[in-house]
């Protein structure tokens, strides 16, 4: 675990234990697994795996990984200090800690006389002589000690002797690294910089000793910061703490935490390396960070946020048709970094708000040959902003979009040919029983062959989807890999009650790219038939290997499946 160049952070990652906390984030022991081969591919230095003792499942994950441990990253258990009045070497919530067999533990400890005082119901003396002799036990039995100052910023603001007192027990206990934490989240960034000074200048931390040397100075451990989102501050505190000599910044993947989150490593990551000069990983692997991001998402099974700084799909996504125009020529004058450099990539988004650039741009990114003369690029924005005027939005659509795009300049290969459908609902209601079914009648033709056909499903879109995907199957046996991913239903003038117009956005897969197609109408059916047939048509599109523009269309699925 080194980092070669000068001015080195260590970044380390608490998303299994701390990130874990998050309201409706729960993870299985595969879960942490593939989570923790991840943050050891992106080049983390420390991860926090959990608290050994506290459930099976981090004890099974210490376990797991001594028989495949990971290849640079040091993954560390996390545990309080002592119960109060008893002795650490006879305390049994430290044993599991020991048998984790981590090189490195972390340790929490009171830093705010109030939690001593109210919460642990102890006295202040009683609570240093805690945080001592844990460290002391620890160090004893050959570990090295990461100390957590839980609440620290609320505990210096109260009462600042007391609170520096803790950390330098730690300090001369053996801790090698001192956290400042600002738990509640409640610090701002112009409180993090004086507060930190302070603490250096007062405890020596950080002056002389490298906390990753072989034999290092109890007296001159190295300061990290751990800072949680409540007031949306967390990126921010941690990167003024860095500013004043802070060298381990603790966070999670793209943020995740208890309440409203913790100081988000996709962000920071890239700020300390790409605007800081810091180095916390490799180049290579920050090319990787917006995968990472994503896929750990998957893991978590919570959605990606499209609006993520660095890793979101819109970070570097333009709309405006000025935007579109000068990002083509120069992307400098509307990105702040190369996407490129944390995995991204650029995209060019269409609208009622596009203007002639964004329509060749995205004609580009899926292999139209397209300029202004040509009459056909005037259609096409035309068209779309005439239909975006109807309800319908590309921008989300992009399928469509590209369908829309084959059609203006004749390059649209109809697979089939819809003649019509009829949906059949019944609702029944008993005692005990409430029965919903949905019967859907299809007719297509194909190659001029006729095909009626008919399915059953547990609503109308499900009947029609199956239909069609029975009526197709036997000429497009690729069919029986797509999937309705996602089903999206919005209405557009809510004012005109049952008689609204709607739009529908359905998600397809074909268990490696996703597409998404979209339909508008006043009759919810029709718009759902519209994007269902289109997220059919396109999925095929993508299927075939003789179509060039298709090899394009499928790149462009790929990435957005990345996204």
């Amino acid at each position: 675990m080194t980092l070669q160049e000068s001015n080195p952070l260590w970044i380390y990652d608490t998303t299994l234990r701390d990130g874990s906390q998050r309201e409706g984030l729960s993870l299985s022991l595969e879960d942490k697994l593939r989570i923790a081969k991840q943050l050891d591919q992106l080049g983390i230095p420390f991860i926090e795996g959990g608290w050994p003792g506290a459930n099976p499942k981090d004890v099974q994950f210490f376990w797991q990984l001594k028989e495949e441990p990971l290849t640079q990253a040091e993954v560390v258990a996390f545990c309080s200090t002592r119960r109060p009045n008893t002795t650490a070497a006879t305390d049994p919530m430290l044993q599991p800690i020991l048998a984790a067999g981590t090189r490195w533990v972390t340790i929490f400890g009171k830093s705010w006389d109030l939690h001593v005082t109210e919460g642990l119901n102890t006295s202040l003396e009683e609570n240093l002589a805690m945080i001592q002799d844990t460290i002391e036990y620890l160090r004893s039995q050959g570990r090295r000690v990461i100390y957590d100052a839980e609440h620290w910023f609320d505990g210096y603001k109260r009462n600042p002797d007391y609170a520096i007192k803790t950390l330098i027990t730690a300090r001369d206990a053996g801790a090698e690294w001192l956290v400042l934490c600002d738990t509640n989240g409640g610090t701002l960034p112009h409180e993090v910089g004086p507060i930190v000074r302070d603490v250096v200048e007062k405890t020596r931390v950080g002056i002389q000793a490298s906390a990753i040397s072989n034999q290092p100075s109890a007296f001159a451990p190295q300061l990290g910061i751990h800072t949680h989102n409540d007031s949306e501050t967390a990126v921010a505190n941690a990167l003024a703490g860095v500013m004043e000599g802070v060298r381990m910044v603790q966070g999670t993947i793209n943020g995740y935490g208890e309440r409203c989150g913790n100081a988000n490593l996709c962000s920071l990551i890239p700020n300390l390396q790409l605007k800081l000069g810091y180095r916390c990983i490799e180049d290579d692997q920050l090319g990787r960070l917006t995968q990472a991001s994503r896929l750990i998402s998957e893991v978590v099974n919570l959605a990606p946020d499209d609006h993520a700084p660095f890793v979101g799909r819109s970070a570097f996504a333009h709309k405006g048709g000025i935007h579109v125009s000068a990002v083509e020529r120069n992307p400098l004058t509307y990105e702040h970094l190369e996407p490129e450099q944390v995995g991204n990539r650029r995209r060019i988004v269409i609208s009622d708000q596009s203007g002639l650039s964004n329509v060749l741009a995205k004609a580009r990114s899926f292999g139209h040959d397209l300029n202004k003369q040509d009459p056909t690029c005037r259609q096409i924005l035309d068209r779309l902003k005439d239909l975006e005027s109807e309800g319908y939005q590309f921008e989300a659509a992009e399928a469509s979009f590209d369908l829309l795009m084959r059609e203006a300049l004749g390059h649209r290969k109809q697979p089939f040919e819809l003649k019509g459908f009829q949906v059949h609902c019944d609702m029944l209601r008993g005692t005990n029983v409430q029965y919903n079914n949905a019967v859907a009648t299809i007719k297509v033709a194909v190659n001029g062959e006729d095909i009626l056909e008919a399915a059953e499903g547990n609503g109308p879109v499900s009947a029609l989807d199956t239909a069609l995907r029975k009526a197709l199957q036997n000429f497009y046996p690729e069919i029986a890999q797509f999937q309705l991913t996602d089903y999206k239903v919005r209405i557009l003038d809510s004012g005109a009650g049952t008689l609204a117009k709607t739009r529908v956005l359905v998600e397809s897969s074909n268990g490696h790219q996703r597409w998404t197609t979209v339909g508008v109408s006043t009759n919810i059916l029709e718009a759902s038939y519209q994007a269902v047939v289109e997220g059919i048509e396109y999925g095929l599109l993508l299927q075939s290997p003789e179509d060039v523009m298709g090899e394009v269309a499928r790149q462009q699925a790929n990435s957005t499946s990345a996204g």
